[in-house]
């Protein structure tokens, strides 16, 4: 028996924010200072620096459930399964739904529940439920259904990253260009077919890095101090993942038995282009080669980072051929990795 990804699917919002929609916004420091630099010297410095031109928000009328739930049909549909036959639903994603012009989290009902409840599966045995990991989300709950699926407590298993950040952005902090929605979705299956999930690490460090990522005051310190956002700490967080994702990728690769020349891909959460760049070459770096030239897709470029949809997405694009000079064939090894809020960090070695 292998465990593979049977169907893939994807929602990218058609609203697309350009940076030069910024051009106009008022960006100022922690302690709400302004910034001694004009606003296309800074938008011009963030492209250098995460590789992001535009990223993409939800239409107003639509919460990240709403997102989970289109990308989600699209997986039912591409693997072609019976939706009534799944025994587990599970959804990564950090905020819940947060309304248009709202500044409150909705988890009552949790996402899945609303998701499956969209997707009008009638089974009560279908059990459907959140997991909060940070950017590694999705990741998690692939190697979550693979542990189900493995122990004979489940045989069809649904994945979902869907996220709205751009609903909990400090509009006068510069790190809220980083962000962008959208919503990624698998059918993880047990089948006799050759390949599947290899192996999978995943560690969480919080003795001194739980609160690289946090929920923060806005910039602006004449808005209401009871009013949060996302918020963090870019130089911690590039520090910390250039060390240890790289390790956690090599103790992966290490468990599957692969080859590092057999790599094909490696689809790595879009963050930030220097730092995801930084961290698969210091991977490379760990069995003394160099990079190789296209092993590392990107989608930042024009979709930002949309958290636990990033990679889901990024696969499905690829899959279908959407992504150029990006494909998949059959035998390729492929690298998942992440890291994110926690702060978390995971990986699976697959073979498609």
């Amino acid at each position: 028996m292998n465990i593979k990804i049977t169907g893939t699917g994807s929602y990218i919002p058609d609203t697309i924010e350009k940076n030069e929609n910024f051009i106009q916004h008022t960006f100022l420091n922690t302690d709400g200072s302004p910034i001694n630099s004009e606003n296309t010297v800074i938008i011009e410095k963030f492209k250098a620096i995460t590789g992001i031109a535009e990223r993409r928000y939800a239409k107003d009328h639509l919460n990240s459930s709403d997102l989970g739930f289109f990308a989600a049909e699209k997986a039912i549909i591409d693997a072609n399964i019976d939706r009534e036959e799944l025994d587990y639903i599970i959804v990564a994603h950090n905020f819940g739904d947060v309304k248009h012009n709202t500044i409150q989290s909705d988890l009552l009902p949790c996402l899945a529940s609303r998701i499956k409840h969209s997707l009008r599966i009638k089974n009560p045995k279908c059990v459907a439920f959140d997991i909060l990991f940070g950017c590694p989300g999705w990741i998690q709950g692939v190697i979550q259904a693979e542990a189900f699926i493995k122990s004979g407590m489940a045989k069809k298993c649904l994945v979902i990253g869907n996220e709205t950040l751009s609903r909990v952005v400090d509009d006068y902090d510069r790190d809220s260009m980083i962000y962008s929605d959208g919503a990624g979705a698998t059918i993880i299956e047990a089948t006799d077919e050759d390949g599947g999930i290899l192996a999978h690490e995943t560690a969480s460090f919080t003795y001194d890095e739980a609160y690289y990522l946090f929920f923060g005051n806005s910039n602006n310190q004449e808005l209401c101090r009871d009013t949060r956002y996302i918020k963090m700490d870019g130089r911690k967080i590039y520090e910390f993942a250039l060390t240890n994702v790289p390790n956690a990728m090599k103790t992966c690769l290490e468990k599957s038995g692969v080859d590092i020349k057999d790599v094909k891909k490696i689809l790595i959460h879009q963050a930030n282009e220097k730092m995801d760049e930084a961290i698969v070459k210091r991977f490379y770096k760990l069995y003394k080669a160099d990079m190789p030239e296209g092993i590392m897709p990107m989608s930042i470029q024009n979709l930002g980072n949309s958290s636990v949809a990033t990679v889901p997405t990024l696969f499905d694009l690829i899959k279908n051929n959407e992504l150029e000079n990006h494909s998949f064939s059959k035998g390729d090894v492929i690298i998942f990795a992440s890291v994110g809020a926690g702060m978390h960090i995971n990986a699976i070695v697959y073979k498609y």
